[in-house]
């Protein structure tokens, strides 16, 4: 089938993106499709496939200058959630694998990810610093209910008393409360919830496969109980489709208990766009025009503007509109997030079988 030729695919009920789009590496298109014959035949449901990968380094390091980290590890490539928006995306094309619905069912866990991060941490140079989770696929996807990676990760770095900034849209991290509430209690650890609309339709259209935004503000509420920091996340803010909530949200996350607010400006990054813009004719037919409109009015009349410094807030009349809504919203509730920043200066990784003891 030639490149960029896509269908609709009618099996895939419970994912966001409508076709299995190849990635820019790729010089033809492939799609599941009826073979002619004249027994009748269905084809079957698209299902969630989980490959496993055994990485030679976990941490990754990045000089990105707008974002507030310089380090991550990601125990799993891929995202069932489906978020149709995620950024994330174009890295399955890396794989030689859609960043379509292979991006939605097509899995990798590294189930080595906690001994490896355990291994980087020892080495002798190594400073710390907060180190980011959730950044690019979610840790607290499905699967990881059953292969507990991110929980692993996180009992290494309470061991190592190392600062962690996660970020989901799982309520499976209640199921670690125990652990975050250890690394809180010594100031090593926030966490930021997403939440990008209050409509539970528009939620379940758009991202398939999270928990419903009254699910995650229940979230927030029970990691801010249980004394573990929470900021919700507006992000990211869909010009015409979830703009208008904006105030509200950050009301529904301050009741919750947050202590803290951020936002992200839609972006659609390579092969982002054509399947956001497919999903969007589908899902939301009369506001797919005008939605497209206001992203390229906040990104310098371009689908995407990967501009440093203005790619995740974009540019012009609109974005400023944007920002200056959450600044005041935020001001008004009290959402600063004006807290001491995590420590490092507590690091230390435990001994091991066979060190020698300290004699002081």
């Amino acid at each position: 089938m030639p490149r960029n030729a896509h269908t609709s695919d009618p099996n895939a009920r419970g994912r966001a993106a409508c076709s299995n789009r190849v990635g820019r590496f790729e010089r033809f298109d492939r799609d599941r499709v009826d073979d002619g014959w004249d027994i009748e035949e269905e084809l079957p449901p698209v299902r969630t496939d989980v490959s496993l990968e055994i990485p030679r380094k976990i941490i990754t390091r990045n000089t990105s200058p707008d974002v507030p980290f310089d380090r991550s590890i990601n125990p799993y490539r891929g995202c069932e959630h489906g978020c149709i928006y995620c950024f994330a995306r174009p890295t399955h094309a890396y794989l030689g694998l859609s960043p379509g619905l292979d991006f939605e069912t097509r899995l990798i866990a590294r189930p080595e990810a906690p001994g490896l991060l355990a291994k980087e941490l020892r080495v002798k140079s190594y400073r710390p610093a907060v180190l980011a989770i959730g950044t690019n696929t979610d840790p607290y996807q499905p699967i990881e209910k059953e292969h507990q990676i991110m929980r692993r990760c996180l009992e290494i770095l309470r061991d190592f008393r190392h600062p962690v900034g996660i970020v989901t849209k799982g309520a499976l991290i209640e199921r670690d409360i125990d652990i975050l509430r250890d690394l809180a209690a010594d100031n090593l650890v926030r966490v930021g919830i997403s939440v990008t609309t209050l409509d539970a339709k528009v939620s379940r259209a758009m991202e398939p496969r999270v928990p419903s935004p009254k699910r995650r503000l229940k979230t927030i509420q029970r990691l801010s109980d249980a004394g573990i920091p929470v900021r919700i996340q507006c992000a990211p803010v869909v010009p015409g489709l979830t703009d208008h909530e904006m105030e509200a949200l950050l009301q529904a996350g301050k009741d919750a208990g947050a202590y803290a607010a951020s936002w992200v400006m839609l972006r659609l990054p390579l092969e982002v766009a054509p399947l956001f813009k497919e999903w969007l004719q589908t899902a939301f037919p009369t506001k797919a025009t005008k939605v497209m409109a206001r992203v390229r009015e906040a990104h310098n009349g371009r689908e995407y503007d990967p501009e440093w410094g203005t790619r995740m807030r974009g540019t012009g009349t609109y974005a400023e509109l944007i920002a200056h809504r959450f600044a005041l919203a935020c001001k008004r509730l009290d959402l600063s997030g004006d807290v001491a920043p995590l420590r490092t200066d507590l690091f230390a990784p435990p001994a091991e079988s066979g060190d020698q003891l300290s004699l002081f």
